[in-house]
């Protein structure tokens, strides 16, 4: 256990505002939560499992959209994500929507079904017909860590927290943090595209090529009270004369000039002149 005192806090210097049940045991324990969301113990326990589930999922999440935009940037024949599930069913009309969600739900279902029975009874699903080794159970370590981890070789098939406990603890921490950053960056991927239509890498290299004006500011959502700042042209660049286009009217006038006689462009200049 990790004393709340040697802990680098949330809030650095309010003591006060940790709760008692966060007395640095568990991991990625910081003493953030204000609105009491973990005081109960089932609770708690809930949340810990909730946060290291969704933390890999976003994980999962956030290194394929980057994967997938990559690859769509270099000329591969694949889809943006915000664009895979309707790419995929336009190339296969033979698939039923319906099919393949029912499918889903109920392959998904199974699992965490299998997952919450878990939670609720730890050590539960070790038992059946499955290897050992899929459940989580087998191997030279086994699931003696408890929670949301799991050994065996089939989810360890490196070794990597068979070795030391400071070691394990140390990827546990690794995971927890990635796992965060990772959920704030799927919200902002998410939220990029809401704004722009686009994907984080496309919003890049437009930020890069632009850093001064292609930022959140006007993009016209984010701050909604200037938002027909991002309908207004950049400014003019310092002893440079602003861009002028020119109406239809104008162009058509120039074109005639342009293809009148001479005769005519002389009396055109000399009426100027006089």
């Amino acid at each position: 256990m990790v004393a709340a005192a040697d802990r680098p806090l949330w809030f650095p210097g309010n003591k006060e505002a940790v709760p008692d049940y966060l007395d640095g045991s568990l991991v990625g324990d910081h003493g953030f939560d204000p609105l009491g969301l973990g005081s109960s113990p089932e609770q708690l326990s809930w949340n810990v499992h909730a946060e290291i589930f969704h933390g890999r999922l976003a994980m999962t999440g956030v290194a394929g959209i980057l994967l997938t935009s990559l690859l769509h940037k270099g000329g591969a024949d694949v889809p943006e994500w915000y664009e895979a599930g309707r790419v995929y069913l336009d190339r296969n009309p033979n698939v039923s929507f319906g099919a393949l969600l029912f499918s889903t739900i109920v392959l998904s279902g199974f699992v965490e079904f299998k997952r919450l029975n878990d939670i609720r009874n730890p050590g539960s699903q070790g038992s059946g017909i499955l290897p050992e080794d899929f459940k989580g159970v087998g191997g030279p370590q086994g699931r003696t860590v408890g929670g949301p981890y799991v050994g065996g070789r089939f989810f360890d098939p490196m070794g990597l927290c068979r070795g030391s406990p400071e070691q394990t603890l140390k990827y546990k921490w690794n995971e927890i943090r990635n796992g965060r950053l990772a959920m704030m960056a799927f919200l902002g991927f998410a939220a990029q595209y809401a704004a722009t239509g686009k994907g984080p890498i496309d919003n890049l290299i437009d930020h890069v090529s632009d850093p001064f004006h292609t930022t959140f500011v006007y993009n016209g959502v984010s701050v909604p009270f200037i938002s027909h700042w991002s309908q207004a042209p950049p400014p003019a660049s310092p002893g440079r004369r602003a861009y002028q286009p020119v109406s239809q009217q104008n162009l058509q006038q120039l074109r005639l000039f342009e293809s009148g006689p001479l005769k005519s462009r002389e009396q055109h200049d000399s009426q100027h002149i006089h």
